[in-house]
């Protein structure tokens, strides 16, 4: 099978050292022409590079932003070698008829043993004892040093992290509290908190995963921490604007909570090179790690065998399963057709149009598979060959039209 456009001309740009594997993924189904570069780009320079670049690959720190998705009009997707697409306008990626794919799995398993490595290292008071070896002082006690086992853990959030963490925790025999605001089966021998303040209540350690949404944001304030058990530990390795920094501060200031561990925060470093500052600094029971919950060569390697498989399976067939922003659409190959892929609002009649578009290019449509949101429709059309040309000029006519053009 071929495209109408050549695969290596499709120029692809990856940024932020994505794992190599993407590379090669897409090199070996033909896509050649990629470009890895390995930090992000400011977005005058990303804009001009997007003039001629088909595809792009990022990570958390580039910045897809309205400007971006506007000025890019020959962008046909974007990928998110990460789990989260908060860096890209997804209403806007939607509006202008470009999928958004993200991995929200394949960093999962990393994750989760970096909060359980986290949890030993506080109860065990292992930040404090390094800082004084690298003193010379010898601070060999069992004052304030805990084991995991017995102890509870609260999990805020019962996803695929969450859960991983909680099946982790059971092996360290904790006992695991957790609470979701949607039901979720417990695995092992999870116990469902239903109220969020039982669980605060009776945690050893406190551990959050949840998304970064209007509800979550600056969920973490000093009303959440005066409802922790006194003494207790928190983490949290979801998102940065879920806790008001200062009232953790505050918190480990007064002793209520004893230790922390922070991967995210409100404000981070664009690059490595910038400088990274923190109220939570200079605290001998707080562990401060650089976003990497899932920065392992592991969870890097399989989002970049994730995320480039979605590319593909987009450029080669138009399926949008995956996709964050347009609907998620996969559909079957068909034999002796050209595919044309059509965006287009979502308004009424917009089907009829394109049908009697197809009729006055007399295309003999051989399967037509339609997805839609609140906002946009994607419709794909396998039409005989010797119509398909035409037939795309018409359905281009269509006012409604976001995106029109053959596979292949």
């Amino acid at each position: 099978m071929s495209t109408s456009f050549p695969k290596e001309k499709i120029k692809i740009l990856l940024l932020e050292g994505i794992h190599p594997i993407a590379k090669e993924q897409l090199v070996k189904a033909g896509y050649v022409n990629t470009e890895i570069l390995p930090k992000s780009i400011p977005e005058d320079e990303l804009i001009e590079r997007l003039q001629e670049a088909r595809l792009l690959g990022i990570r958390s720190k580039t910045q897809v932003t309205e400007n971006v998705l506007r000025s890019a009009t020959g962008l046909l997707a974007v990928g998110c070698f990460c789990i989260g697409t908060n860096q890209v306008r997804l209403d806007v990626a939607n509006e202008v008829g470009v999928p958004v794919f993200n991995s929200p799995y394949s960093n999962t398993r990393s994750v989760a043993e970096l909060v359980l490595a986290e949890c030993v290292m506080l109860c065990r008071g292992i930040p404090e004892k390094n800082e004084a070896a690298h003193r010379g002082e010898w601070m060999k006690s069992a004052k304030d040093a805990y084991e995991l086992r017995g102890k509870t853990l609260g999990i805020i959030g019962y996803g695929h992290i969450g859960s991983q963490v909680s099946i982790l925790a059971e092996a360290f025999g904790m006992k695991v509290l957790y609470y979701d605001i949607e039901p979720k089966l417990p695995l092992g021998n999870a116990i469902n908190a239903v109220e969020l303040d039982a669980l605060l209540a009776e945690s050893d350690v406190v551990t959050l995963h949840v998304p970064a949404t209007e509800s979550t944001a600056n969920m973490v304030d000093a009303a959440f921490f005066n409802k922790m058990k006194a003494g207790s530990k928190f983490l949290n390795l979801s998102r940065g604007n879920v806790v008001v920094i200062d009232d953790l501060v505050a918190a480990l200031k007064s002793e209520h909570i004893s230790g922390a561990a922070v991967d995210v925060y409100p404000k981070e470093p664009r690059s490595t090179e910038l400088p990274f500052e923190s109220p939570l600094q200079g605290f001998h029971n707080v562990i401060l790690t650089p976003h990497i919950g899932g920065s392992t060569q592991e969870a890097q390697y399989n989002i970049g065998l994730d995320v480039s498989h979605k590319f593909i399976n987009y450029l080669d067939k138009g399926s949008s399963v995956g996709s964050c922003s347009i609907p998620a659409l996969n559909l079957p190959i068909q034999k002796n057709t050209h595919r044309i892929l059509h965006i287009h609002k979502n308004v009424p009649g917009v089907m009829s149009k394109i049908n009697s578009a197809l009729s006055e290019a007399g295309a003999n449509i051989l399967g037509q598979y339609l997805k839609t949101n609140a906002d946009i429709g994607y419709v794909v059309l396998d039409v005989n060959e010797n119509a398909s040309q035409l037939a795309l000029e018409k359905v281009k006519e269509i006012e409604e039209t976001v995106k029109a053009r053959i596979l292949y």
